[in-house]
């Protein structure tokens, strides 16, 4: 059943993780003041999906089982589906500047799509047993950390061959009933506050990384499981005008001999599959954070404006604000508009059913935004002017010996009170110029893998023998006489036309919301 915020909020206490932070165990989650605006931003995804103007976005159908599910759990099935799950993150992320909870619809699809080929390949169940655990998930509507990056130790070596095996997670025993993991899983997002974890490998295995090739859902208490995470945001800080509502924490999962039984277990060995499976999830998570950064990107966009109007300027008369205003405008509906032709050029896998964004428009909107990001913090602080980092403290506001001094000194346009003009200010100083704001750099840049992972992918997919062909058919020569040579290899079917020419995924249409409630209105 649907559950809303608070519910999400009670239903953590029925669990018992082993939760560190800044040193200190915590006993209770919920009740945590350091993961307050972590829980906060999880909870919107559960309030805005109970929303009827929102609802035709924030909910969907599931294909594969016919029930409607919250979007952020569900898997793939047309086109129009990835399209609703762009405005659906777009839109949770203007509110909470990161949604955290998409993470599970990226991994349901890649492993929807992973375990019908597994078991095509190989005989096994892995698919059926991966189904009813999702059904039953969807079904219970809960939170999910996706543990796929692992500690990886020397970044030289491969997994097998680390000094310490514990750098990557790993199967340690097999049973009758089950399977016994160790090793360290990092960057989990929302660690602390899901309910279970989805244990994924993290690259293209060997046979002799077989051990390592392994994913399995475990309860966020199992036994034998460590949460080592950082506060969520900047919680009780008074400046902190957005991160104190709403954040996002990290943790590291630290496995010591956790029991999984097999109806948990879908990969266990089957180290041919585990590159399939981790393109798959990038790709589905980069075509994602499209739209999560473009919903930060739209904060950005309205705290700069309103800085220039608290500043006393109008951007539409002012040349220099304007033209940074657009510029601002140009790249965050430019990487967006990648994730719109990822999903218009995506393709239905054969067995699963499971709509794939297309992989060189999603890494390339990816790489767009993560190389940019630093761009629109700039053009945010050029619009904004030093106040976001000079102002006085939230102390000052209200002492007697200053207060009234500073309310005249430091007013701009006289339409614009002394107290909303520094709200504007510190409002943009938390999002690009604090702690906070360096994160939303950092996971902007290497969230969804590193830029150069991106630039690979871009390589990798790209027709790039489809171009060469071209130049040479028109010189009416070939420059060598060899056909396999490695600069033509790359071909893929031409985009000739609105789907190209491969099978369309399916053709529906997309949600269209009341213009009160769309991201562009």
């Amino acid at each position: 059943m649907p559950m809303n915020a608070a519910e999400y909020r009670e239903s953590l206490r029925r669990y018992k993780p082993r939760v560190w932070v800044d040193g200190e165990r915590i006993e209770s989650v919920v009740d945590a003041p350091s993961l307050q605006p972590g829980i906060n931003a999880m909870g919107v995804t559960y309030d805005y999906a109970l929303r009827e103007d929102l609802a035709p976005v924030m909910r969907a159908v599931q294909a594969s089982s016919g029930k409607s599910v919250n979007r952020m759990l569900q898997t793939d099935s047309s086109s129009a589906d990835l399209l609703n799950k762009l405005e659906a993150v777009r839109i949770l992320c203007q509110e909470t500047g990161c949604a955290q909870r998409y993470l599970a619809h990226d991994a349901f699809s890649a492993l929807q799509q992973a375990t019908v080929h597994v078991d095509a390949d190989t005989g096994s169940r892995y698919g059926e047993r991966f189904m009813a655990w999702m059904h039953d998930f969807q079904d219970r509507d809960l939170t999910l950390g996706i543990a796929m990056t692992d500690a990886k130790g020397d970044r030289s070596k491969r997994p097998h061959e680390q000094a310490n095996r514990d750098s990557y997670v790993h199967i340690v025993e097999r049973s009758a009933k089950g399977i016994v993991i160790s090793g360290t899983k990092a960057i989990v997002t929302g660690a602390p506050y899901v309910h279970e974890f989805l244990v994924m490998p993290c690259r293209n295995m060997s046979e002799a990384d077989a051990d390592f090739a392994v994913c399995c859902a475990v309860p966020c208490d199992a036994d034998g499981l460590t949460i080592v995470a950082r506060p969520a945001g900047r919680p009780g800080e008074k400046a902190a005008l957005f991160s104190n509502k709403y954040g996002q924490s990290t943790g590291v999962l630290v496995f010591d001999r956790v029991f999984v039984p097999w109806e948990r277990v879908f990969l266990a060995g089957e180290w041919q599959h585990s590159g399939a499976l981790t393109y798959s999830y990038a790709t589905h998570h980069r075509h994602t954070c499209i739209a999560a950064r473009a919903g930060f990107g739209d904060l950005l966009i309205g705290a700069g404006a309103l800085m220039c109007e608290a500043n006393g300027f109008d951007p539409g008369k002012e040349t220099h604000l304007r033209e940074q205003m657009v510029q601002l405008i140009s790249i965050v509906e430019g990487f967006y508009a990648c994730g719109v032709a990822a999903s218009v050029y995506a393709t239905e896998d054969p067995l699963s059913k499971v709509v794939m964004p297309d992989a060189v428009f999603s890494n390339i909107g990816k790489l767009l935004l993560a190389n940019q990001i630093y761009e629109m913090q700039r053009i945010a602080h050029y619009v904004s002017g030093g106040l976001i980092v000079t102002l006085p403290g939230p102390d000052e506001d209200h002492n007697p010996e200053t207060a009234a001094n500073l309310a005249d000194v430091l007013r701009a346009n006289p339409d614009v009170p002394y107290d909303k003009r520094i709200q504007a200010a510190r409002f943009l100083e938390d999002l690009t110029a604090s702690y906070q704001g360096g994160w939303y750099s950092v996971i902007s840049l290497h969230g969804g893998g590193s830029p150069a992972a991106m630039k690979q992918e871009i390589w990798r997919n790209y027709p790039v023998g489809n171009k060469v062909e071209l130049v040479e058919r028109l010189l009416n020569r070939g420059l060598l006489d060899d056909p396999s040579r490695p600069i033509t290899a790359n071909k893929q079917p031409g985009r000739c036309c609105d789907t190209g020419c491969t099978p369309p995924a399916p053709a529906t249409t997309m949600v269209a919301l009341p213009a009160s409630t769309r991201r562009t209105s």
